[in-house]
């Protein structure tokens, strides 16, 4: 076994490869760009070495950089991870040409199955069932149209090289295909430098399912199957295994199709082989085709691991080290069910684009597994993948895993940049999805259910407005409590952009009313948890900064309003011009009846350490002053009050 190996990668497959690595005694050398250089993976490793730039052409993807951090630090293997080098057959040779043992197949292997057209030929000729299709060399425009005409439409146009869903287009008609080949081409040329495509039937009713297998150069075995069928823009949402509807004779041919695959070209180490299945009329065993193979561990290997108690990871060090395949096929079984939900920061309304933001708050279910390389305060930047983490579960039967899956989403709690949380939620409670009813199209043909938000409904509002005035933190016992009467003040929030404003009375350190617009709520306290009265609820609300989220089943985030840019923008009416924070009043400028211009100094605010200069927020007068030099005050004290507009006409 290797004393060292160094990890070429970053994020959570790294953390993941030195959590496995720790427990086998292995030492792990992290690498990182400028954006990482406070991440995760670089403080949970023994060792991390200073690459590059931020963008992965200046680190990442430096397998020369790499090579040599290796060799510096006396590491005697790298791993590659997914995604970068994982899968690029010359930075394997450099590794090799080095003394260094490459975690992963060899770079024959990976050019073997490189690209699709070369790849479905090596399987045609194993046996391995492929899409009927053309994959030849002729390129010519005219023939491929010839040749989609004679598999029959719909079709699919792909590129030979790369994946992700670039350089594909569906055609359902012969009128269509020549704009699709033209855009496909030009897609696929500037992604992967290559404008080569192949021609494939479309399956109507498709199903996308993977072969886990594993190989030491000699023996392959297959861990079984993970379905991957939920995907947006080609890219998986949601895996699980085993497949829904899966029988024995179904997985015993996939299996050996797989098993047949790997072998074919000597595979060492993890790899996926990916089928498209007929799904229109059940699980068949004639309705399965090889798609492509990833060389590599894949991000959805977790379920695999849950289902059969193999550590993925550990095998490929140990294969890697020189040893055997650990378990023969007839040792491997499965075990219940496990599902994973991959949580991004991306806007799932605006086409699930990705988002950047610090992750103020982040707190993943203790019921499940969470992979992630991120932790609260960390920054989602916008050079690299915008994943948080991935959610794993594992029950005995789907249906409870399905149920675990949902629990666990409700209970993630995430603040500071926009998530696909709810989308992922609404998925796990989908009735065609917990029915097992899956295709690649079901996402597509159901966004609009997917992608709907929940307004908040007036109990949370509250929990919200609690915490915007800092109820929700543990305080002493008289805290918002006077003697004679309920303190009252004025709560604005904004959610959904729309703001509203909230009236709070706190009667007692236990006791508060919320009026809101759609009414009132009585709110209790219960040790440090406020409660809506009579509905009592797992709920949680955090202030951070400018913002609220409220954590109850599902998540809620407003926005407090900036009362320094409420007076620039006039938000306030013009008339008043209010604390925007507690501070001390080191100067005041304004006197009753002077007559003053818009952005004319009033006061000065000492607050935080600094100074900040509060400003008319209109041409005016000045009809009332309301605090002095020296003055302690709250935020949201009115300080100096304008002649109401009405009153100079």
């Amino acid at each position: 076994m290797f004393d060292k190996i160094l990890i070429a990668n970053r994020g959570e497959i790294a953390c993941r490869i030195i959590d496995t690595a720790r427990l086998m005694g292995v030492q792990t050398v992290a690498v990182y760009s400028d954006a990482d250089a406070q991440a995760r993976h670089v403080a949970t490793a023994d060792e991390a070495v200073h690459i590059g730039g931020s963008k992965p052409a200046d680190s990442y993807l430096r397998g020369d950089a790499i090579i040599a951090a290796a060799l510096e630090t006396g590491a005697q293997a790298i791993h590659p991870g997914y995604g970068f080098l994982s899968e690029n057959p010359d930075f394997v040779e450099k590794v090799v040409a080095a003394g260094l043992t490459f975690v992963g197949p060899s770079a024959s292997a990976i050019r073997a199955m490189g690209l699709k057209d070369a790849a479905k030929k090596l399987m045609e000729n194993a046996g391995v069932p492929v899409v009927p299709g053309y994959h030849g060399v002729n390129q010519n425009g005219d023939h491929l149209q010839e040749q989609a005409e004679a598999i029959g439409f719909p079709v699919l146009i792909k590129a030979v090289a790369g994946g992700g869903g670039k350089g594909m287009r569906r055609v359902d008609a012969v009128a269509d295909f020549a704009h699709a080949l033209e855009s496909a081409r030009a897609e696929a040329s500037g992604a992967f430098g290559n404008d080569a495509v192949l021609i494939e039937k479309y399956i109507e009713k498709p199903r996308h399912i993977e072969i886990q297998v594993f190989g030491d150069g000699q023996k392959t075995v297959h861990l079984f199957e993970r379905d991957c069928s939920l995907q947006r823009r080609h890219q998986k949402v949601i895996e699980e295994a085993p497949a829904p509807g899966m029988t024995p004779e179904m997985r015993a041919a996939m299996g050996a199709a797989a098993v047949s695959a790997a072998e074919a070209i000597g595979y060492k180490g993890a790899g996926t082989i990916e089928f498209i299945v007929d799904a229109s009329d059940g699980l068949q065993t004639d309705r399965f085709w090889f798609m492509e193979m990833n060389t590599r561990l894949q991000v959805e290997h977790p379920v695999t691991e849950a289902v059969t108690g193999v550590d993925l990871v550990e095998w490929q060090l140990r294969v890697a080290s020189g040893e055997c395949l650990p378990k023969v096929q007839s040792q491997l079984e499965l075990n219940g069910h496990s599902v994973e939900a991959r949580l991004y920061a991306e806007d799932v309304p605006a086409g699930f684009l990705p988002a950047t933001g610090t992750l103020s708050h982040l707190k993943f279910s203790p019921q499940a597994r969470a992979d992630t390389g991120v932790s609260s305060g960390d920054v989602i930047s916008p050079y690299y993948d915008p994943m948080i983490a991935k959610i794993v579960v594992h029950g005995p039967t789907r249906a409870i895993a399905l149920s675990q899956l949902s629990s666990a989403i409700d209970e993630t709690e995430v603040a500071g940049t926009v998530t696909n949380l709810t989308f992922l939620g609404n998925l796990a409670k989908h009735a065609g999805f917990r029915d097992g009813d899956v295709d690649t199209g079901l996402i597509e043909r159901d966004l609009a259910q997917l992608t709907r938000s929940e307004a908040a409904p007036g109990w949370v509002k509250s929990l919200a407005v609690l915490a915007c005035a800092g109820l929700t933190e543990e305080k002493p016992w008289a805290t918002g409590f006077t003697l004679w009467e309920s303190l009252r003040r004025t709560v604005k929030l904004v959610h959904d952009e729309v703001e509203f404003s909230a009236t709070l009375l706190v009667h007692s350190p236990d006791l508060a009313t919320v009026e809101l617009p759609e009414g009132s709520f009585e709110m209790i306290r219960q040790n440090t948890s406020w409660q809506h009265a009579g509905k009592m609820r797992k709920s949680r609300a955090e202030r951070i900064g400018q913002s609220v989220s409220v954590f109850a089943g599902g998540t809620w985030h407003f926005d407090i309003p900036d009362p320094l840019k409420m007076i620039a923008s006039g938000e306030l009416g013009g008339d008043v011009v209010v604390s925007p924070m507690p501070g001390l009043v080191k100067s005041v400028f304004a006197a009753s009846g002077q007559t003053v211009v818009a952005g004319e100094r009033l006061v000065i605010l000492e607050a935080m350490k600094m100074e900040h200069t509060l400003t008319a927020p209109r041409d005016g007068e000045i009809d009332e002053v309301m605090t002095c030099d020296g003055a302690q005050v709250e935020a949201g004290t009115a300080l100096v009050q304008l002649v109401k507009a009405e009153k100079e006409q």
